[in-house]
């Protein structure tokens, strides 16, 4: 087992600090195995939603719950919305006994209740796969074509590793998308994943999506909701400077995991991938995905003119603003967007973030830095 102490550490000071700790992420991602390290160290009474026997337990949650003393794990939660009225009720009445860690594979907002009935009482640990914080750097190749889902990174074989994503995408649209009462025809979501990913590192299009697929642009714009709030879609907000330059106003939109995306794209080796159109853009999502993940950003955007001059990331830390391109070359060079970002958006420092093995500075605030360093590079703990 890969540890994953980053993770740990939140749930722990979740736990010590408040009632209820939710963590979320997409299926299979990790999150039940970092539940039962927690469930070794407090005596936890656990349920998984997905047994029928847990499921009976839970029929009449008061009184089975309201009995229970430490801490108490419940899997799976999103299928059994009516317990957070529930566990509202349990936590005003036995603050100080018990403790709830929740699991889940879809974002509040796609499960009904959760924000108005826990509000004030839960805290919020967001789970990926693997990132290059718990495995050698080194290994970035095989985590960009594999992806972070466990069983995908820990295949024997990059054909097994590939057999298990297709597996995963058909479970995750014919039964999981279902389980949160979502009524869309499992070849039309498909689809529309598959053509997000065709579309992933670009501008969001609800009108060439919706002719596409012969709907309206509310309709496409709720199927991205739900792949954003199921966590396979990431959609990246532009943020809107006061300058005088028309700027982008429609998020970016990416496939959260490398691994799926090659998945959709039938990209099943890193000869594939070098060769395919969206090379560049698949090393753009996957650096951007392990930025967040090493700098614990959770205030960020993207930045882009209709003149043409754009940031792929723009961070904001301790009120100062820094900001990333990701390069899949050899050896990147300053440009004229990176220079016009810097002038118009007053940016501490920028990072170019590239596969290569040197680090070396362009002018006194732009640096170009190897991916597999992102976690040990000076310049970036100092954010």
């Amino acid at each position: 087992m890969i540890y994953r102490p980053h993770y740990l550490k939140s749930i722990r000071s979740g736990l010590k600090h408040g009632p209820i700790s939710a963590i979320l992420g997409p299926r299979q991602c990790g999150k039940t195995t970092i539940a039962e390290v927690i469930a070794k160290e407090i005596k936890a009474e656990y349920f998984d939603l997905e047994d029928p026997v847990d499921l009976t337990r839970l029929e009449n949650p008061m009184f089975t719950l309201e009995g229970i003393d430490g801490l108490v794990i419940i899997d799976e939660i999103q299928r059994k919305p009516d317990l957070f009225p529930v566990l509202r009720v349990l936590v005003d009445r036995n603050r100080e006994k018990t403790k709830y860690l929740i699991l889940g594979s879809a974002s509040p907002h796609l499960v009904k209740n959760v924000s108005e009935s826990l509000a004030g009482r839960v805290s919020f640990i967001e789970m990926d796969g693997f990132d290059l914080r718990e495995i050698n750097g080194d290994n970035f190749n095989k985590l960009w074509i594999r992806g972070g889902f466990p069983n995908s990174y820990l295949s024997k074989t990059d054909a097994a590793s590939f057999r298990w994503r297709n597996d995963f995408i058909k479970t995750f649209l014919e039964r999981d998308i279902p389980q949160l009462g979502i009524t869309i025809p499992a070849m039309t979501i498909r689809r529309f994943w598959t053509m997000t990913a065709h579309f992933h590192g670009q501008i969001w299009n609800a009108t060439e999506f919706a002719r596409s697929l012969g709907s309206s642009e509310g309709t496409a714009r709720r199927y991205l909701d739900v792949l954003s709030g199921s966590y396979v879609v990431r959609q990246l907000q532009p943020w809107l400077e006061n300058i005088k330059k028309r700027q982008v106003k429609s998020p970016k939109i990416y496939i959260r995991d490398s691994g799926l995306l090659h998945a959709l794209l039938s990209i099943n080796s890193s000869k594939r991938l070098f060769q395919h159109p969206k090379y560049g853009a698949s090393w753009e999502g996957f650096a951007l995905e392990q930025v967040l993940k090493a700098t614990g950003a959770d205030d960020f955007y993207f930045w882009g003119t209709h003149g043409g001059a754009e940031l792929d990331l723009l961070l904001f830390k301790n009120g100062k603003r820094f900001g990333f391109e990701f390069k899949c070359n050899d050896a990147p060079r300053m440009t004229k967007s990176i220079k016009i970002a810097q002038q118009d958006l007053n940016l501490e420092k920028v990072f170019i973030i590239y596969p290569g093995i040197k680090s070396y500075p362009l002018d006194h605030n732009t640096f170009v830095i190897p991916l597999k360093d992102i976690n040990s590079s000076e310049i970036l703990r100092q954010l």
